[in-house]
């Protein structure tokens, strides 16, 4: 499979680790960044691996920073993207068959490297389901994407009563 993987300054050294990995289990990797250990804005590395996916020149990606939360934070407001923070080897696996996630966010100062590898194994093995009851969530997903925010605000800023 085709995964694009980047990180910030924080998620460099994993990173660096996890590329080896995720080619010595076959997969294609695009490395998107950073390459050294200098400061970085983590959205701007969500959008490099966000875009990837979205204009098809990855299936998945893999995303880095310190604790993970700003990165998964990042790459859930692109539109298509659906991150998931694991840190657990279930979630991982889990979030590809149950909700279809297309990129694996990972904590470099909150687990190992063994754990880490483990962690994009999961991911990457993993597959959707398609069962009906998980397509049914992920159009709901889809329609929040689409419709949640400002046009559910009304002239006064107040939330509309739905």
């Amino acid at each position: 499979m085709r995964v694009a993987i980047g990180a910030d300054h924080a998620g460099f050294q994993l990173k660096e680790v996890l590329v080896s990995s995720l080619k010595d289990l076959g997969h294609d990797v695009l490395d998107v960044g950073i390459h050294n250990e200098d400061p970085v804005d983590y959205p701007d590395i969500a959008r490099a691996v966000g875009t990837d996916i979205l204009n098809g020149r990855v299936e998945r990606g893999i995303l880095l920073c310190g604790s993970g939360v700003g990165a998964s934070v990042a790459a859930n407001k692109i539109a298509g993207i659906r991150a998931g923070l694991c840190h657990d080897t279930y979630s991982a696996h889990q979030g590809v068959e149950h909700d279809d996630i297309n990129v694996l966010v990972l904590g470099a100062r909150v687990i190992g490297p063994e754990l880490a590898r483990q962690l994009v194994t999961s991911f990457m093995a993993a597959r959707f389901s398609g069962a009906t009851r998980h397509q049914r969530r992920l159009a709901k997903v889809r329609d929040l994407e689409r419709g949640c925010g400002a046009a559910e605000r009304t002239s006064e800023g107040q939330e509309s009563k739905r």
